[in-house]
């Protein structure tokens, strides 16, 4: 991204002061495909904003199993980083590349400055906190109230409308992780879809059918 195509994005989110100094002081980096951006117990010394790609927040309970918490994509950042930044706290999450991304790193010094100095930085950061609050309600109605093959069919449908395919890059391992079950449960769950002329499977490939949609 050029340094005009980069004013001019940021300038549809924030004020001109904000920008100038986003500009002077944050640093843009490219991640591939899988990278981590964040991790586990890591001091948290930024707050990315993603330029473009997805990004994939996920967080382990006691036992170190992971599920998939949301997405971040255009324009958006993670509000679990922004407070662990503010807190000073290590990382509760980890964040990873879903695609080869673009992100903006945000010095962690000058959050809570520009909270009370923009009012564009205020408005963003809570727009951003009622957002990812909403999703995890989301998740959280998922859990409790939907079946593992409704919540299967929904985060594929979540998934091909992120990266804008329906040839999706993904083992039945990841997607066991992601929502919290076994491979082997998966794995009969998106046969079944298959024999159903859902989709189809090829190895650490799925192709969503017209009728998935």
């Amino acid at each position: 991204m050029t340094s005009a195509e980069l004013k001019t994005k940021l300038s549809s989110i924030f004020e001109k002061g904000l920008v100038d100094e986003i500009l002077e002081l944050a640093k843009v980096i490219e991640v591939k495909e899988g990278e981590i951006v964040l991790d586990y117990g890591k001091n948290i010394t930024f707050m990315p904003l993603v330029l473009s790609g997805t990004l994939r927040v996920i967080r382990k309970d006691e036992e170190d199993k992971e599920i998939l918490l949301y997405y971040l994509s255009d324009n958006e950042s993670c509000a679990m980083a922004y407070a662990c930044c503010m807190e000073a706290k290590k990382s509760e999450v980890k964040m990873v590349a879903e695609e080869n991304s673009e992100i903006m790193k945000l010095p962690h010094q000058k959050l809570d400055e520009w909270l009370n100095k923009y009012p564009s930085w205020k408005t963003y950061v809570f727009s951003s906190f009622t957002h990812r609050f909403n999703e995890l309600l989301k998740s959280l109605d998922s859990l409790a109230f939907h079946k593992l093959d409704q919540r299967l069919v929904k985060y594929l449908q979540n998934k091909a409308k992120i990266l804008g395919k329906n040839t999706l890059p993904l083992s039945h391992n990841q997607i066991a992780e992601e929502l919290g079950t076994s491979r082997v449960v998966i794995s009969r769950l998106l046969k079944q879809l298959e024999n159903d002329k859902k989709l189809v499977l090829y190895r650490n490939e799925i192709k969503l059918l017209s009728g998935f949609m």
